[in-house]
Protein backbone atom coordinates (compact mmCIF):
# COMPACT_ATOMS: atom_id res chain seq x y z
CA UNK A 1 0.00 0.00 0.00
CA UNK A 2 1.34 3.87 -0.84
CA UNK A 3 -0.11 6.55 2.14
CA UNK A 4 0.38 9.62 -0.22
CA UNK A 5 0.22 12.04 2.74
CA UNK A 6 -0.75 15.27 1.09
CA UNK A 7 0.82 18.61 1.29
CA UNK A 8 -1.15 19.45 4.68
CA UNK A 9 -0.15 16.59 6.63
CA UNK A 10 3.26 16.05 4.97
CA UNK A 11 4.11 20.02 5.69
CA UNK A 12 1.94 21.48 8.02
CA UNK A 13 0.22 18.74 10.53
CA UNK A 14 2.82 16.53 10.83
CA UNK A 15 1.35 15.30 13.56
CA UNK A 16 -1.16 13.43 11.72
CA UNK A 17 1.55 11.42 9.16
CA UNK A 18 3.11 10.05 12.55
CA UNK A 19 0.13 9.23 13.89
CA UNK A 20 -1.05 7.33 10.54
CA UNK A 21 2.24 5.26 10.92
CA UNK A 22 2.14 4.11 14.12
CA UNK A 23 -1.31 2.55 13.48
CA UNK A 24 -0.14 1.16 9.95
CA UNK A 25 2.27 -0.46 12.26
CA UNK A 26 -0.03 -1.59 14.79
CA UNK A 27 -1.97 -3.41 12.42
CA UNK A 28 0.86 -4.63 10.55
CA UNK A 29 0.09 -3.12 7.17
CA UNK A 30 2.55 -2.93 4.71
CA UNK A 31 3.18 0.22 2.96
CA UNK A 32 5.49 2.91 1.73
CA UNK A 33 6.00 6.34 1.00
CA UNK A 34 7.27 8.60 -1.54
CA UNK A 35 10.07 10.80 -0.23
CA UNK A 36 9.09 13.41 -3.42
CA UNK A 37 5.39 13.24 -3.08
CA UNK A 38 3.99 15.76 -4.94
CA UNK A 39 0.65 17.67 -4.89
CA UNK A 40 -2.37 15.98 -6.28
CA UNK A 41 -3.50 18.63 -7.63
CA UNK A 42 -6.60 19.54 -5.86
CA UNK A 43 -6.26 23.72 -5.05
CA UNK A 44 -5.32 23.91 -8.59
CA UNK A 45 -8.31 21.75 -10.03
CA UNK A 46 -11.07 23.78 -7.35
CA UNK A 47 -9.23 27.30 -8.07
CA UNK A 48 -9.46 27.16 -11.91
CA UNK A 49 -6.32 26.59 -12.65
CA UNK A 50 -7.53 23.61 -15.26
CA UNK A 51 -4.72 23.25 -17.26
CA UNK A 52 -1.88 23.38 -14.59
CA UNK A 53 -3.78 21.06 -12.74
CA UNK A 54 -3.88 18.11 -15.72
CA UNK A 55 -0.25 18.01 -16.13
CA UNK A 56 -0.04 17.41 -12.47
CA UNK A 57 -2.24 14.74 -12.41
CA UNK A 58 -0.33 13.39 -15.68
CA UNK A 59 2.85 13.45 -13.76
CA UNK A 60 1.17 11.63 -10.64
CA UNK A 61 -0.28 9.16 -12.55
CA UNK A 62 2.11 7.64 -14.19
CA UNK A 63 3.76 7.21 -10.55
CA UNK A 64 0.56 6.17 -8.72
CA UNK A 65 -0.66 3.95 -11.32
CA UNK A 66 -1.12 0.37 -9.93
CA UNK A 67 -0.80 1.05 -6.42
CA UNK A 68 -3.42 0.77 -3.76
CA UNK A 69 -3.58 4.28 -2.77
CA UNK A 70 -4.13 5.43 1.38
CA UNK A 71 -4.70 9.11 1.70
CA UNK A 72 -5.21 11.45 5.61
CA UNK A 73 -6.69 14.46 3.51
CA UNK A 74 -10.27 13.45 2.48
CA UNK A 75 -9.48 16.59 -0.24
CA UNK A 76 -6.35 14.21 -1.72
CA UNK A 77 -9.43 11.35 -1.39
CA UNK A 78 -11.70 13.32 -3.97
CA UNK A 79 -9.30 14.13 -6.26
CA UNK A 80 -7.30 10.89 -6.49
CA UNK A 81 -10.96 9.27 -7.01
CA UNK A 82 -12.49 11.25 -8.96
CA UNK A 83 -9.66 13.25 -11.24
CA UNK A 84 -7.49 10.84 -11.95
CA UNK A 85 -8.81 7.38 -14.22
CA UNK A 86 -8.20 4.33 -12.80
CA UNK A 87 -6.63 4.31 -9.38
CA UNK A 88 -7.38 2.29 -6.59
CA UNK A 89 -7.87 4.61 -3.56
CA UNK A 90 -8.81 4.30 0.08
CA UNK A 91 -9.50 6.76 2.88
CA UNK A 92 -7.96 6.45 6.04
CA UNK A 93 -10.73 6.47 7.87
CA UNK A 94 -12.31 3.68 5.50
CA UNK A 95 -9.25 1.68 6.56
CA UNK A 96 -9.19 2.19 10.18
CA UNK A 97 -12.98 0.70 10.09
CA UNK A 98 -12.04 -2.59 8.00
CA UNK A 99 -8.84 -2.75 10.16
CA UNK A 100 -10.74 -2.80 13.62
CA UNK A 101 -13.65 -4.93 11.91
CA UNK A 102 -11.27 -7.66 11.13
CA UNK A 103 -9.66 -7.62 14.54
CA UNK A 104 -6.10 -5.77 13.51
CA UNK A 105 -6.57 -2.50 15.52
CA UNK A 106 -8.19 -2.48 19.10
CA UNK A 107 -9.17 0.43 21.27
CA UNK A 108 -10.09 0.87 24.54
CA UNK A 109 -13.28 2.92 24.98
CA UNK A 110 -13.39 5.70 27.47
CA UNK A 111 -16.52 7.24 28.91
CA UNK A 112 -15.19 10.56 26.78
CA UNK A 113 -17.61 12.56 24.95
CA UNK A 114 -16.58 13.80 21.25
CA UNK A 115 -18.00 15.61 18.79
CA UNK A 116 -17.34 14.73 15.24
CA UNK A 117 -16.80 17.01 11.60
CA UNK A 118 -17.77 15.81 8.43
CA UNK A 119 -15.70 17.15 5.53
CA UNK A 120 -16.93 18.57 2.66
CA UNK A 121 -14.81 16.27 -0.09
CA UNK A 122 -15.36 13.10 2.33
CA UNK A 123 -19.15 13.54 3.25
CA UNK A 124 -20.91 15.28 0.83
CA UNK A 125 -19.12 15.08 -2.10
CA UNK A 126 -18.03 11.36 -1.74
CA UNK A 127 -20.83 9.93 0.70
CA UNK A 128 -18.57 8.61 3.83
CA UNK A 129 -20.75 9.20 6.58
CA UNK A 130 -20.45 6.46 8.33
CA UNK A 131 -16.86 4.79 8.69
CA UNK A 132 -15.46 7.48 10.93
CA UNK A 133 -18.15 7.46 13.02
CA UNK A 134 -17.78 3.86 13.86
CA UNK A 135 -14.10 4.43 14.06
CA UNK A 136 -14.98 7.27 17.00
CA UNK A 137 -17.59 4.97 18.77
CA UNK A 138 -14.91 2.00 19.64
CA UNK A 139 -12.76 5.04 21.69
CA UNK A 140 -15.32 7.04 22.79
CA UNK A 141 -18.94 8.21 22.88
CA UNK A 142 -19.41 9.94 19.97
CA UNK A 143 -21.97 13.55 20.52
CA UNK A 144 -23.84 14.79 17.60
CA UNK A 145 -23.43 18.94 16.51
CA UNK A 146 -26.29 20.55 15.00
CA UNK A 147 -25.83 19.90 11.54
CA UNK A 148 -24.02 16.77 9.77
CA UNK A 149 -23.66 14.26 7.29
CA UNK A 150 -24.93 16.06 4.46
CA UNK A 151 -26.38 18.98 6.60
CA UNK A 152 -22.36 19.44 7.97
CA UNK A 153 -21.51 23.06 7.42
CA UNK A 154 -18.42 23.97 5.90
CA UNK A 155 -15.00 24.43 8.21
CA UNK A 156 -14.21 27.58 5.54
CA UNK A 157 -10.65 26.47 4.15
CA UNK A 158 -11.83 24.62 0.54
CA UNK A 159 -12.34 25.73 -2.31
CA UNK A 160 -9.31 28.43 -2.13
CA UNK A 161 -11.33 30.27 0.26
CA UNK A 162 -8.82 30.27 2.98
CA UNK A 163 -6.02 31.76 0.73
CA UNK A 164 -8.09 34.75 -1.09
CA UNK A 165 -10.95 35.24 1.69
CA UNK A 166 -8.77 34.53 4.95
CA UNK A 167 -11.39 36.56 7.17
CA UNK A 168 -14.26 34.78 5.44
CA UNK A 169 -12.40 31.38 6.50
CA UNK A 170 -12.44 32.14 9.93
CA UNK A 171 -15.62 33.45 10.66
CA UNK A 172 -16.84 29.86 9.06
CA UNK A 173 -14.84 28.50 11.82
CA UNK A 174 -15.91 30.49 14.27
CA UNK A 175 -19.65 28.98 13.54
CA UNK A 176 -18.78 25.28 13.16
CA UNK A 177 -16.51 25.55 16.50
CA UNK A 178 -19.59 27.17 18.30
CA UNK A 179 -21.48 24.38 17.36
CA UNK A 180 -18.94 21.96 18.53
CA UNK A 181 -18.89 23.24 21.81
CA UNK A 182 -22.63 23.44 21.85
CA UNK A 183 -22.30 19.74 22.37
CA UNK A 184 -20.72 19.82 25.55
CA UNK A 185 -17.76 18.30 24.21
CA UNK A 186 -13.89 19.16 24.62
CA UNK A 187 -12.80 17.26 21.58
CA UNK A 188 -13.43 17.77 17.81
CA UNK A 189 -12.72 15.16 15.84
CA UNK A 190 -11.87 15.82 12.20
CA UNK A 191 -10.94 13.36 8.73
CA UNK A 192 -9.22 16.25 7.52
CA UNK A 193 -5.78 18.07 7.74
CA UNK A 194 -6.99 21.19 6.05
CA UNK A 195 -10.47 20.95 8.43
CA UNK A 196 -7.94 20.20 11.52
CA UNK A 197 -5.69 23.67 10.21
CA UNK A 198 -8.86 26.06 9.67
CA UNK A 199 -10.33 24.70 12.95
CA UNK A 200 -8.00 24.58 15.29
CA UNK A 201 -8.84 27.58 18.28
CA UNK A 202 -7.91 27.91 21.65
CA UNK A 203 -11.28 26.80 23.36
CA UNK A 204 -11.32 23.26 22.53
CA UNK A 205 -9.27 20.68 20.92
CA UNK A 206 -9.59 19.97 17.82
CA UNK A 207 -7.64 16.37 16.13
CA UNK A 208 -7.33 14.56 13.34
CA UNK A 209 -9.60 10.73 13.34
CA UNK A 210 -5.53 9.31 13.48
CA UNK A 211 -4.56 11.73 16.44
CA UNK A 212 -7.17 11.07 18.57
CA UNK A 213 -6.82 7.31 18.41
CA UNK A 214 -3.12 7.15 19.14
CA UNK A 215 -3.93 10.16 22.18
CA UNK A 216 -7.16 8.65 23.70
CA UNK A 217 -7.61 5.31 22.23
CA UNK A 218 -5.22 3.31 24.18
CA UNK A 219 -4.06 1.38 21.03
CA UNK A 220 -3.01 -2.05 21.93
CA UNK A 221 0.99 -2.13 20.75
CA UNK A 222 1.19 -5.83 21.65
CA UNK A 223 -1.65 -6.81 18.75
Amino acid sequence: MLYFRGCTAREKQTGIQDATEKLLKLARVDYHILDDEMCCGSVLLRTGFEDEAREQINKNTEILKGEKILTSCAGCFKTLKEDYEGLDVIHISQLLDNLIKEGRLNFTKKDLNVTYHDSCHLGRHLNVFDEPRDVIKTAANLVEMENIREDSLCCGAGGGVKSAYPEIADEMAKIRIGQAMGTGCEILVTPCPFCKLNLENDDMEVLDLTEFLVRYGGADESQ
